[in-house]
């Protein structure tokens, strides 16, 4: 699934429904995930020790640590793309949030 002509968010799709899509990423050393944009807000759930550099299109750099089971939150961005810069394969799962369809019916 490509976002907006920019690469993919994740490598694939393992869950999908109304409400989420679960992504599995998976980046070997030194391996760099094209340049992607998040349309949703996500969170991170890292399956590995994860030593990473996110590099955005106005020459910002954000070096990350991420942790085993240490979910962080992120909000719809700008494009960017992710270098994995540890010795070791990082991966993650990365959940995106569909907007909740309104409610409609009468109150409870």
């Amino acid at each position: 699934m490509k976002t907006n002509g920019l690469g993919t968010i994740g490598d694939r799709v393992v869950f999908e429904n109304e409400r989420i899509r679960v992504w599995l990423v998976e980046l070997d050393p030194g391996q760099i995930q094209s340049r992607h944009i998040h349309d949703l807000p996500y969170l991170i759930v890292p399956l590995t020790d994860g030593q990473n550099i996110m590099r955005f299109d106005d020459g910002r750099e954000v070096k990350t640590d991420e942790k085993p089971g240490v979910t962080l939150w992120r909000m719809p961005g700008a494009p960017h793309e992710l270098e994995n810069v540890s010795s070791w394969q990082y991966r993650n799962i990365l959940v995106e949030l569909k907007e909740p369809e309104p409610v409609t019916g009468a109150a409870a």
